[in-house]
């Protein structure tokens, strides 16, 4: 007894079955719509986000200070945030610290730099003017040696024997 296979439907039909498109070479894939790009709609985002910041800016340096209060009691990682004790324009009464006689160090340090900085400055014009001096006594130096060069007569060359003309 042989055993072989007998398909139920031949070939042919199996393909037709199901729905199947045709291969080609060409496909055209349907292309998505887009939308075009609106810059009005992009202008006014923008717009809106610009004075958003203006917003928030303002308002920071109006409440900055109650801001970081209220930042820094509901996050003690927070603290470094809370303003200092002391306002700004009063002097702290006690003894200044070491990182205070640093800055002091520093500043006067700055102040001596920014003075010799305007000694320079004052210096620079000066300077200028000396630059320009030698420059220009140089260029008249070298315009002389050219104009006597040119003017200097030309060395008339030696009087040319006549040829004697071959045989």
């Amino acid at each position: 007894m042989s055993s072989t296979l007998v398909p139920s439907k031949p070939a042919y039909q199996w393909a037709t079955d199901a729905a199947v498109r045709p291969r080609s070479l060409h496909a055209e894939w349907p292309q998505p719509t887009r939308e075009p790009v609106q810059s009005g709609r992009f202008f006014a985002l923008f717009l809106i986000a610009f004075c958003l910041g203006v917003v928030l800016t303002l308002a920071w340096q109006s409440y900055g200070d109650a801001t970081r209060e209220t930042i820094a009691q509901l996050s003690p990682r927070l603290s470094w945030l809370a303003p200092s004790a002391t306002p700004a324009g009063q002097p702290n009464p006690a003894a200044p610290s070491a990182e205070q006689e640093e800055l002091k160090t520093l500043s006067d340090g700055l102040a001596e730099v920014r003075q010799r900085i305007d000694e320079i400055a004052a210096q620079i014009p000066v300077v200028q003017e000396q630059m320009r001096r030698d420059i220009s006594n140089k260029l008249e130096a070298v315009e002389h040696e050219i104009f006597e060069k040119v003017s200097a007569p030309l060395p008339r060359p030696p009087a040319a024997q006549p040829r004697k003309l071959s045989p």
